[in-house]
């Protein structure tokens, strides 16, 4: 076969019309092979191409005669030598680490290990046997894809209302998706899909993990696999699962298809991506591609014993952020999916491990130099989950302007003031403007904060108000795995069977705790299947359960009817009040000469809350007023936001709250818009200084408005 000596770059494997250029990166190695496969079912190698030119570290070559849909694998030669950090070993058929799509997926085998599985010496063993009947296979692909013309959203952040949801799990059940779409990328954008997002009203779709990822071998032996997808194996191949076709072109053809449906419908495409760890685990896990490819350079090793690795992410590695060939990687795979795949941002899971230079968390590290610096990435929405396992991980409110951060001290307060919890009503005030004390002083803006009560890890929103323990059983981990603490809710009795007053008493909870995220300010995000009552039946990390524990059901009855079209209100009532998302944070003063705090708040008697008040353990009880001409700010076009005034009643007390009204003048009344006690909502107009008797566990909205006086 042709092998012409091709460029070093770009990166993985390139069709030009003509041939085809790979290249693979590999400090270590001292040899590369390039495996040609002719099916998905071949056992081996068709062909074997020996990569002689070497550039800057990178083995590459050209190839005139090969076409698209080329299956194709590295090998790998070098030391095995895992105590100085090197794990080569040429028996092991290779994903390269660039591959646009995958044509075949891992067949567990003892072979696909670089030692010896059970050997006494466990990895300083090394097995010779041949894996490529069983590994993943890369297949070349052509970009070409008639856009039309595709036009990101880019829907302010101010405005955005994220959905959080699984693209197999959202389809999978949908009695009018046809068949061959559920839970695939063309059923998420099929027409019963795109009517439920739009009538909802949510501005963006967070999709979970994308990338192509492996089932973990004690997964699949338990006959489960990994759901979510938190273990990737490529980092720029749209995972196969969720096609429609299975075919590796077709996939990524698919996935394009999808992005530009949800444009067209007004809806930004969010990526959930997990760089801080791969699919292969730790020194005992399997070689699939960065291990054999080069160990040392890729991951992060132990300084003390090279053939372990620095574990941050709870999964048995950490790729190696202080290599600039590894941010390569990265930044390459996110401009990747940006400039050719057209998505909109990207959720960075445990993304303090991408801030672990050295050992501690540096919020100034390299990754987010190079991403702030970036003509491409530092213009999407990024958002951190700004955590992960290792010391000093938690960092909430730490991360760089520009990006966004899960709120995790936000669902946190939330969840304990709801409950009933004690001395939370400071916070909570905090909390609901914005959080200021995370974002402000860092320049950032209240949109800086993601909002959530639920997310895919933990319980549903159901599930919050229903278990008071998790109940993980399904996982075959002896219920061990999960949070064991997640704030939730005890009513005495867990699941459906309850009778009707607790019944009752969840679904006012549920509904005091989603109406409390809509109208807080910063970005709310809702988990997908929380407004149709999904139930992981108290299941709180089902990552390895693909069934109808995690699937949406769309047969709802006439309470579950109810409570989606309560958060349709909701997200409606958002939509129209630009004082519920304010680009700036509140002053506590008056603005412009309006006459009115921006902000105010009040205990249930009228008055303004006090220091007393604020921080005693026994008030359960507030009300905020948002005034909307006071919001001191400008749209697009320059013209002054005004708004109506608010005013937001919550009591989590046990018992009903008689909240005197703040004064109004002649002409204005307080017309009641939404009560969580109450629905269908009440339209009546109350006078200032009339009493509203909000009813336990409770929360209620009124608007002011001038109306014309009898008389």
């Amino acid at each position: 076969m042709r092998v012409w000596p091709g460029q070093p770059f770009p990166l993985g494997a390139t069709w030009d019309g003509v041939g085809v250029n790979f290249a693979l990166f590999s400090e270590h190695a001292t040899g590369v092979d390039l495996c040609l496969f002719d099916s998905p079912y071949a056992a081996r190698e068709a062909a074997r191409v020996r990569l002689t030119e070497r550039t800057d570290q990178v083995w590459h070559g050209y190839l005139p005669d090969i076409r698209p849909g080329q299956l194709y694998g590295f090998r790998v030669e070098g030391p095995y030598a895992p105590a100085e950090g090197h794990r080569f070993n040429p028996a092991k058929l290779l994903l390269d680490p660039y591959a646009k799509s995958v044509g075949r997926m891992v067949r567990w085998h003892d072979s696909m290990f670089g030692f010896v599985v059970g050997h006494a010496q466990a990895d300083l063993s090394k097995d010779d046997r041949d894996s490529a009947p069983y590994a993943p296979l890369a297949a070349v692909v052509d970009p070409a894809f008639t856009w039309g013309d595709d036009r990101p959203p880019r829907t302010p952040w101010h405005e955005t209302v994220i959905y959080e949801a699984h693209v197999r799990g959202f389809t999978k059940l949908h009695p009018e998706v046809p068949d061959e779409l559920r839970g695939t990328y063309l059923g998420l954008v099929s027409e019963p899909a795109l009517a439920h997002l739009k009538s909802l009203g949510v501005t963006a779709v967070e999709l979970m993990p994308v990338h192509h990822h492996v089932d973990e071998h004690h997964l699949v032996e338990r006959k489960l696999t990994n759901y979510w997808g938190y273990n990737t194996l490529a980092y720029f191949a749209p995972d196969l699962r969720y096609s429609v076709s299975r075919n590796p072109i077709e996939s990524v053809r698919e996935f394009k298809m999808m992005v530009r449906a949800l444009h067209a419908a007004g809806l930004e495409v969010i990526l959930d991506v997990v760089y801080n760890h791969t699919a292969e685990g730790s020194h005992l896990g399997p070689t699939l591609s960065l291990r054999g490819i080069d160990n040392a350079a890729y991951y992060r090793l132990s300084p003390n014993n090279k053939r372990l690795y620095e574990d941050f992410t709870g999964c048995g590695n950490t790729l190696n952020m202080r290599s600039p060939r590894v941010l390569q990687l990265i930044m390459d795979s996110l401009r990747y999916w940006v400039l050719e795949m057209h998505v909109d941002g990207f959720r960075f899971d445990l993304a303090s491990a991408l801030a672990r230079e050295l050992y501690a968390v540096d919020k100034l590290g390299s990754f987010f130099d190079i991403i702030h610096q970036d003509p491409v990435l530092s213009r999407v929405k990024l958002i951190a989950e700004p955590w992960d396992l290792g010391e000093g991980g938690y960092q909430v409110g730490n991360f760089p302007v520009g990006w966004t951060e899960w709120n995790g001290r936000y669902r946190d307060c939330v969840r304990r003031f709801w409950r009933g919890d004690g001395g939370q009503v400071s916070e909570l005030a905090t909390r609901l403007a914005g959080s200021s004390d995370l974002y402000e002083q860092s320049g950032r803006r209240p949109y800086a904060s993601i909002n959530f009560v639920t997310a895919h890890d933990g319980f549903t929103l159901v599930d919050l108000v229903s278990y008071a323990q998790k109940h993980n059983e399904a996982n075959g981990e002896q219920n061990r795995d999960g949070e064991n603490h997640n704030l939730s809710f005890n009513f005495g009795v867990e699941g459906p069977t309850a009778d009707a007053d607790i019944l009752e008493a969840r679904e006012r909870q549920r509904r005091n705790l989603v109406a409390t995220l809509l109208l807080s300010q910063g970005v709310p995000m809702l988990l997908s299947g929380d407004e149709l009552g999904l139930t992981h039946r108290g299941n709180n990390n089902p990552y390895c359960q693909d069934s109808d524990l995690n699937w949406l059901s769309w047969t709802l009855d006439a309470r579950g009817q109810q409570f989606l079209e309560f958060v349709r209100t909701l997200i409606a009532f958002r939509k129209r009040h630009p004082v519920l998302r304010r680009r700036r944070f509140f002053q506590g003063r008056q603005i412009r000469g309006a006459g009115v705090k921006d902000l105010a708040w009040f205990d249930p008697s009228g008055a303004e809350m006090t220091d007393e008040k604020w921080f005693s353990p026994h008030v359960r009880c507030l009300a905020v007023r948002l005034s909307g001409d006071a919001i001191d700010e400008t749209d697009a076009r320059g013209r002054r936001v005004v708004d109506d005034t608010l005013l937001i009643l919550l009591n989590a007390q046990d018992t009903r709250a008689p909240f005197v009204l703040p004064p109004t003048l002649a002409d204005e009344r307080w017309v009641i818009m939404i009560d969580t006690a109450h629905v269908p909502r009440e339209h009546r107009r109350l006078l200032g200084g009339d009493q509203y008797p909000l009813e336990a566990r409770s929360l209620a909205v009124l608007r002011l408005g001038r109306y014309r006086v009898a008389g």
